[in-house]
């Protein structure tokens, strides 16, 4: 009986293949024999499944959002039900803390390039997980913030605030540990712990 292949897996494989050379040498001048032989398989079963180099761009560009999205969910759902905790484990997930990470999130940055010159790659939202992690920090600093504090604005300047250290931490100009630490700073300010109520203080 003639083994059974699980094609959409075959294709996840070929774009984490992809997403490996892009991690190394940038979208710039990727061809599919080159993903393919990082696949380790033939340039004409990449073919067959993506039959053109647009196509295998949109595919990875879908999945590399979904893996990103399950990264950033794993890391809310270790850290704790606080508003705080879900917030700092939402803009940690940003950062490239391992080698893993660190892959995807060059490849991100390189498909978001892309995405400023090609309308296609553009209308597949390869962009779509800020707006996703944006209302999640809107829905949890409206939790903790009192007026005259923006939750929407303040969600925008973490978001943009991440973005910056994680290119920062991917050109090599500061560790990960000072990235973290820069967020943290930025959260005691903005959070702050409440002050404990001292007996007879009502």
């Amino acid at each position: 009986m003639p083994k059974r292949v699980d094609h959409q897996q075959r294709r996840r494989e070929i774009a984490d293949a992809l997403l490996r050379v892009v991690g190394v040498h940038g979208l710039h001048g990727m061809s599919l024999r080159e993903v393919a032989s990082e696949a380790g398989v033939s340039l004409r079963l990449v073919q067959y499944y993506f039959p053109s180099k647009e196509q295998l761009l949109l595919f990875t560009a879908a999945y590399l959002n979904r893996r990103l999205a399950e990264e950033a969910t794993a890391r809310v759902e270790e850290a704790g039900p606080s508003p705080r905790t879900v917030i700092e484990a939402t803009l940690a997930a940003l950062l490239p803390t391992d080698p893993d990470t660190r892959r995807f999130h060059l490849a991100h940055a390189a498909f978001a390039v892309l995405a400023m010159t090609d309308s296609t790659i553009a209308a597949q939202a390869v962009l779509a997980g800020p707006d996703a992690r944006e209302e999640l920090l809107v829905q949890q600093l409206r939790m903790v913030l009192r007026p005259p504090s923006d939750p929407r604005a303040e969600a925008v300047g973490l978001l943009a605030m991440s973005s910056g250290l994680a290119t920062s931490v991917l050109g090599g100009s500061r560790s990960v540990e000072e990235a973290l630490g820069v967020l943290r700073n930025h959260l005691d300010r903005l959070l702050p712990a409440p002050m404990p109520v001292r007996a007879g203080s009502w």
